[in-house]
């Protein structure tokens, strides 16, 4: 019997860490967009009553999630169809802000999800009322909740800088010149 250590190979290490991931830029005008799809299927679900559909939601916050817009229709919508039709298309802001956004979304649709299959309904219904509010904060005024969540927590060291060195002047003077860089070279002819 042979005591053979088998390494995996570069490509096979790349496996799940190839799926699961999230870019390290987010386009705002995308990030926005999925937000509008979100409040308006959270709306839709609360208003009609049909709790069925918090799953759907889950779905997408846990996927956008894990991989960014990988595997989530709406972000898929929204990066490739409507995002590229808008005029402030090429906004970008850092990712792991709008990482932690989407988790939270994740949070609050899992456990609807999860009453709803208890049938709890009306807990159910008042979790993605209480999650449209974020949404719709972020789709119309471009105001993320969950960001601003993650930027004190940040200060309060209890997530630590090197998650994202962009993210502790997240706000600040540098980073919004950084931002204008960014999106000036991505307008120029050159970068197309």
């Amino acid at each position: 019997m042979s005591s053979r250590v088998i390494e995996a190979s570069p490509s096979s290490r790349k496996g799940l860490a190839g799926i699961v991931g999230f870019p390290a830029q987010v386009n705002d005008v995308a990030a926005r967009t999925v937000a509008t799809g979100v409040f308006l299927t959270a709306v839709v679900t609360v208003a009609t009553g049909q709790a069925w559909l918090a799953p759907l939601l889950a779905y997408g916050f846990v996927a956008r999630t894990l991989s960014g817009p990988r595997f989530s229709l709406l972000g898929q919508l929204a990066t490739r169809v409507v995002a590229p039709r808008l005029p402030a298309y090429a906004k970008t802001v850092p990712g792991p802000p709008k990482r932690f956004a989407q988790a939270i979304g994740a949070s609050f649709t899992l456990a609807a999800t999860g009453l709803w299959l208890a049938g709890d309904n009306v807990p159910a219904l008042v979790l993605l009322g209480v999650l449209a509010l974020p949404a719709f904060l972020e789709a119309a005024l471009g105001y993320c909740v969950g960001c601003k969540v993650f930027a004190l927590l940040m200060r309060a060291g209890v997530i630590p800088e090197s998650t994202c060195a962009e993210c502790a002047d997240l706000w600040g003077k540098k980073a919004a010149a950084r931002r204008e860089a960014q999106d000036a070279t991505s307008r120029s002819p050159a970068a197309s």
